[in-house]
């Protein structure tokens, strides 16, 4: 692209007739919308199996180069839009698995359909493309918000020349993580759990997942040191040890646990605010009232969408609201307050998505759900799966904001079109919509309401702390301290979203990502020692010669395995629905 287009690109001009189209190409369109189908339910597996969802955009990102390298085609922009394609569901996945689930803990299936589910997953997403689309040139091209993922995912297409190896290490990696799950859930081969020990309260053992290994893997050693830190207060602190003192008894111990995690997760929420989006809120307020330039509303917000949006994409974008609020109130039957609540707090809370996700790559979006569940209850709201559809439907606008904030940060570091991006987010996160609630409704078809929530086949960690702010907080006081806690110690810059989550989730999948964390410090110290001794091999390195560096090449197999376990876990789950229906 030629330097007088990009200028009139990122101020938000059309560019030469047509530039945005050559880069969705039709291989592209279907290479996406394949890897979409696959990554969204994936995603939705992880997301409850292992209660996170780590970002796919690096896996995409790779996997796009390899297959459309393969067809032929060498574009980073159209590799781009097409990874972008494929990632996109996978957020409208995070959203509904960290919320709808909670309807089944609290035994509240029979009144919740999968048109409702549609509802929640659809409303939520066409909030989300509009607040990005109006947002995008306040925080991706007037900010200096890093984005590390997006960062990232450009980085990976820039750098990787993904050919032979590449692609054999990622989809080798994927078929020996699908199999080793074959072995252990269809032919019984291998145990789930390794090195039980029964202890009171307590779920000691190692899970024999290459999933949650390579979670641990990708996530790192210091997130995971803390998260190993929460799973020892609380299931050797206040488990064993407060039952062992006489404070009280396992079962109390246990709402305590679960309480104190909630309460740590939620104040991590509450402290992205606090720390990171209200002091830039408050200094752009003075410098709008003082008249700067800079931040006034000539050239904020407001202006940029006037600017970047001619008539026909406002229409448009507004089009999509409307639509998204008839659905909120017709299909998930909520009064129209809530829904000018709900509609309105989508863009406050999307912009707080962008905000965390620019600063720190984490998107803690049932958190914002929770927040607008909470302001809507306060206004008279009693009916419990209608704050859940709250939840659901602000949890995928901004889980799928989060996403689609990085794929526009990466997009203005490649040259991509903006609209092109956009348009491949649109088709992604309505095929993820359509993919999420089947897979959704199939698990559940599957394996019953039942096998949903803590220490279940499927724990479900954020539903969980949904359903328990609807129903309930077992130990108001455990959950105060927590919140507290999680505001203070995330604006001391430590990672109380990863104490909370040690502390909330069983303690055999935090042991067992520790491990995959260890496996990466001791990859990674075997790799300095092979390039400190092999001289040849850095100077490849540095000249450009090799195909990957040994970090790049670590996270591709550790994204392989993480997809190829969490694909074939979906596999066998829709292969036991389609057996139950042929009788």
């Amino acid at each position: 692209m030629s330097s007088l287009n990009e200028r009139a690109l990122w101020r938000g001009q059309p560019c030469a007739v047509g530039a945005w189209r050559g880069q969705i190409s039709a291989a592209g369109i279907l290479i996406g919308c394949i890897g979409c189908i696959i990554i969204t339910a994936s995603s939705v597996y992880t997301a409850l199996k292992m209660g996170a969802l780590p970002w796919p955009t690096i896996f995409t990102s790779i996997t796009a180069l390899v297959l459309l390298r393969a067809a032929g085609r060498t574009s980073l922009n159209e590799a781009n839009v097409t990874q972008i394609i494929m990632s996109a569901g996978s957020m409208v996945a995070g959203g509904l698995a960290f919320t709808i689930p909670g309807v089944w803990m609290l035994g509240l299936d029979a009144e919740l359909s999968w048109i409702e589910i549609g509802g929640v997953a659809l409303a939520g997403t066409l909030l989300g493309l509009v607040c990005t689309a109006l947002i995008r040139r306040r925080f991706v091209e007037e900010s200096d918000l890093e984005y590390p993922i997006g960062t990232a995912a450009a980085e990976t297409l820039m750098a990787s020349r993904a050919g032979g190896a590449t692609g054999k290490r990622l989809f080798g990696s994927m078929a020996a993580a699908g199999a080793w799950c074959a072995l252990r859930d269809v032919a019984g081969v291998v145990p789930a759990m390794i090195g039980a020990l029964p202890i009171p309260g307590v779920a000691f053992g190692i899970y024999n997942s290459p999933m949650l290994l390579s979670v641990g893997f990708l996530v790192g050693g210091a997130a995971v040191a803390f998260w190993l830190a929460g799973g020892l207060i609380a299931n050797f602190g206040i488990i064993v040890g407060g039952s062992s003192a006489g404070l009280w008894d396992v079962a109390t111990a246990q709402g305590i646990v679960a309480s104190l995690g909630m309460g740590l997760m939620m104040g991590s929420g509450i402290g992205v605010v606090v720390r990171d989006i209200l002091p830039g809120a408050i200094r752009g307020a003075r410098a709008k009232a003082h008249g700067i330039r800079a931040v006034s509303a000539a050239d904020g917000d407001g202006a940029g969408v006037r600017r970047g949006l001619g008539r026909l994409d406002a229409g448009a974008l507004a089009l999509l609201v409307a639509a998204a609020a008839l659905l909120i109130c017709l299909v998930l039957a909520l009064s129209p307050l809530a829904c000018i609540v709900v509609v309105a707090l989508a863009f406050v809370t999307t912009i707080m998505s962008a905000q965390s996700v620019g600063q720190t790559g984490i998107d803690p979006m049932e958190i914002f759900g929770l927040i607008v569940l909470l302001i809507v209850a306060a206004m008279g709201e009693s009916d419990q799966v209608g704050l859940f559809f709250v939840a659901g439907v602000v949890a995928v606008a901004c889980g799928l904001a989060g996403d689609v904030m990085s794929d526009f940060k990466t997009g203005k570091i490649l040259g991509t079109d903006p609209r092109a991006m956009w348009v491949g987010q649109a088709v992604g996160a309505l095929l993820g919509t359509v993919v999420s609630v089947g897979v959704m409704c199939a698990l559940l078809n599957a394996y019953g309401a039942e096998a949903f929530g803590p220490g279940r086949l499927f724990v479900s960690a954020q539903a969980s702390v949904v359903a328990t702010m609807v129903s309930g907080i077992p130990s108001v006081g455990a959950f105060g301290i927590g919140l507290a806690a999680g505001v203070a110690l995330y604006c001391l810059g430590i990672p109380s979203m990863m104490l909370g989550l040690g502390v909330y989730l069983p303690f055999y999948m935090t042991l067992s990502a520790s491990l995959g964390a260890l496996t990466k410090v001791a990859y990674d110290r075997v790799a300095a020692r092979r390039h400190g001794r092999g001289s040849a091999d850095a100077a490849a390195e540095s000249a450009g010669e090799t195909e990957t560096s040994h970090e790049e090449s670590g996270i591709i197999v550790a994204s392989g395995v993480l997809g190829g376990e969490s694909i074939v876990g979906v596999i066998i789950a829709l292969a036991s629905v389609a057996t139950g229906l042929l009788g």
